[in-house]
């Protein structure tokens, strides 16, 4: 398994924070470590081998929707959440993803360090709670953990979710002609978390977009139904790694035009300081949305309509060449949206 540098002791192949910052290097570290061997279950729809938002298991004529996701952000606070309402709103977001707007239940394990303030994880489960009520999705089991001071970074949060969905969404359904949306301003989570991270003020507009959306994604599905190909939320690797991914899996090339992807000014001037691309920076209250060509003008018109989705705009289009990349037309020219190798700033969800 070849690694980044800083994963290497010696001759000994090591984990490196690249490994859990989403794109190549994660998914060389699953596919080649964590799930080497592994073989799906005889029945599932989407199962581990499609590395999707979750599994997918057939019920009769509807589908069980599962996933799990483990959060390490650091900082644990920062300027349109916490580390708890980004627990509850990425594992209702996954399980939209696929379908599963409506959440029949949800797990908590929470592994915190000896000495952490009380006050903090008061906050940060109050946090939680209040997501769950905006998401009606209960928390209906949980485990806690405590380990010795210095053993752990403060607070890992792990969520499991589950839900029913009545049609699927996975990667790899984009077509040919598919239109590409997104439901709002791009790179608004990862950009306000790296400001609270070095401590840098950038004004009061420049918050994360972390949010349940799941409620978003019920009225657009009820409104297209089946012509609703593919959803999926840019978390790690921002729109870049999500678009990529979505082209690979689905054997199509997508086309976007880069005016007409919504960026904040604050958001595109402080990634211009930063040297940072909007495109490849995480989100976490927004999602992707292909979908066939004669629905398109309805769903945006859906989006627009609710007030998670009042940005949301018509980006590109899936495209029968440059098959498994993405293209950003500039309007001067054409170039590669590349998949970087990892989230340009680790511990970011």
């Amino acid at each position: 398994m070849s690694s980044p540098a800083e994963d290497v002791d010696g001759d000994i192949p090591r984990v490196g924070l690249a490994h859990g910052a989403g794109g190549k290097a994660t998914r060389q570290l699953v596919g080649d470590v964590l799930a080497g061997g592994h073989v799906d279950a005889a029945g599932l729809t989407v199962g581990l081998d499609a590395m999707d938002d979750g599994a997918v298991i057939p019920v009769g004529d509807q589908h069980l929707v599962i996933t799990t996701d483990s959060h390490v952000i650091q900082p644990a606070f920062f300027n349109g959440g916490d580390i708890g309402r980004l627990a509850i709103s990425g594992t209702v977001n996954d399980l939209a993803m696929l379908g599963a707007t409506d959440v029949l239940g949800m797990t908590s394990g929470v592994i915190v360090e000896a000495n952490y303030p009380i006050a903090d994880l008061e906050r940060i489960a109050a946090s939680m709670h209040e997501a769950c009520a905006e998401a009606d999705a209960p928390i209906v089991s949980g485990d806690t953990k405590v380990m010795g001071k210095g053993e752990l970074d403060g607070v890992v949060i792990n969520t499991a979710g589950v839900g029913i969905a009545e049609q699927i969404t996975p990667d790899a359904r984009l077509e040919v002609d598919d239109v590409i949306l997104v439901t709002g301003e791009v790179g608004s989570h990862g950009i306000s978390l790296l400001a609270a991270r070095e401590g840098i003020e950038f004004g009061a507009d420049l918050r994360s977009d972390v949010r349940p959306i799941n409620d978003l994604i019920a009225s657009l599905i009820d409104a297209c139904g089946a012509d609703i190909h593919v959803l999926k939320d840019p978390t790690r690797m921002g729109v870049a790694g999500s678009l990529n991914e979505i082209a690979r899996k689905s054997d199509v090339g997508i086309e976007l035009r880069e005016e007409r992807i919504p960026v904040s000014s604050d958001v595109k001037g402080t990634g211009e300081m930063l040297g940072l691309d909007p495109l490849q920076i995480a989100n976490e209250g927004i999602a992707l949305v292909g979908v066939a060509p004669t629905a398109a003008a309805k769903a945006l018109e859906v989006l627009r309509a609710h007030p998670k989705g009042d940005h949301a705009a018509a980006i590109g289009k899936a495209i029968d060449d440059h098959t498994g990349h993405v293209i950003v037309d500039t309007g001067i020219g054409r170039r590669f949206l590349r998949e970087p190798a990892s989230e340009p700033h680790p511990r970011i969800c």
